[in-house]
């Protein structure tokens, strides 16, 4: 497999042809100021990345579908899962550090809930998109 590089004309020393990839070497300057004033900065996009990366784990997924039914307990939640409650444990912190999860304190148990409808979102959109 060769790999294709797009080269504009005019910014880079070596000026490779790039009749491969594109059929002209224009620069389209009014799509790429639309694109520079609407981007995100940095540390927003990489946020955002990181927020995704959370939904990449398929006991976490599994921990919100339980969620999206009840509050439950940590012990509710091993016994659904059929895991142990560290492991739960574990996955709920990473949840509720990215603000998916929020817990509230009965007692001496604390219940797990959705953060908000977002949430919910989130995963229905994707549900919708690997259904097409």
């Amino acid at each position: 497999m060769t790999e294709k590089k797009i080269v504009v004309k005019g910014t880079n020393d070596n000026e490779n042809d790039c009749s491969e990839c594109c059929e002209s070497v224009e620069v389209h300057e009014d799509l790429l100021k639309i694109v520079n004033d609407t981007i995100p900065e940095e540390t927003e996009l990489y946020d955002l990345a990181e927020l995704f990366k959370v939904f990449g784990d398929s006991t976490r997924i599994r921990i919100l579908f339980v969620l999206f039914e009840a509050e439950v307990c940590v012990c509710d939640l091993a016994q659904a899962l059929n895991m142990t409650q560290s492991a739960i444990s574990h996955q709920l912190r990473i949840l509720k550090q990215n603000k998916l999860v929020k817990s509230r304190r009965d007692g001496k148990s604390i219940f797990y809930s959705l953060a908000d409808d977002h949430v919910r979102a989130i995963i229905d959109q994707g549900r919708e998109h690997i259904e097409e």
